[in-house]
């Protein structure tokens, strides 16, 4: 026994033993240990995680017609964008929204009113410079907004509003 434990120390170190005698040190065994353990949770962590733009997603309520194909395909772009979008039967009225205003969709979004087929980034961009408005709004159903894609793209503007029904130009497009 003496003679097997003088065997299986190596520079002061003991060794692990291997089949054939070769032998690796402890320390050596831990780390090798260990990066392999690391390596298996960041693995498991990629394989497994959902992405960032769905944990921490905004969440936006959009109150639309059921037959609606175009806002449909908005509520589709949204999501794209990363937005949690549940929707519901329209209600305009209740927020306030003019008729000149008035398109086939509402969205509620963190205290806004955002009308019609607004851009994903208009969006992003009211939610982070938080201007004293009630929301966003494109009029009406413009070709080539979002949701409104087609074979040609009209001019429309993005305008905000507030609950007395003034505006001002947002975005151009």
């Amino acid at each position: 026994m003496y003679k097997q434990n003088e065997k299986m120390k190596t520079d002061g170190k003991k060794s692990m033993q291997a089949g054939s005698g070769a032998g690796i040190t402890a320390p050596r065994f831990w780390k090798t240990m260990i990066v392999i353990g690391v390596l298996i949770a960041g693995v498991s962590v990629l394989f497994f995680a959902q992405p960032a733009t769905k944990a921490g997603a905004v969440e936006m309520v959009v109150y639309k017609s059921p037959s609606c194909k175009c806002c449909d395909k908005w509520v589709d772009h949204m999501r794209d964008a990363g937005f949690k979008v549940t929707t519901r039967d329209s209600i305009k009225s209740t927020y306030g929204i003019m008729p000149g205003l008035r398109s086939c969709h509402t969205a509620v979004v963190e205290g806004y009113v955002v009308e019609g087929h607004v851009p994903a980034d208009d969006i992003k961009r009211l939610l982070q410079e938080r201007p004293a408005v009630a929301g966003l709004a494109a009029p009406g159903m413009p070709m080539g907004s979002p949701g409104m894609e087609g074979r040609y793209k009209d001019p429309y503007d993005v305008l905000t509003f507030d609950r007395n029904g003034r505006t001002t130009i947002y975005a151009r497009y």
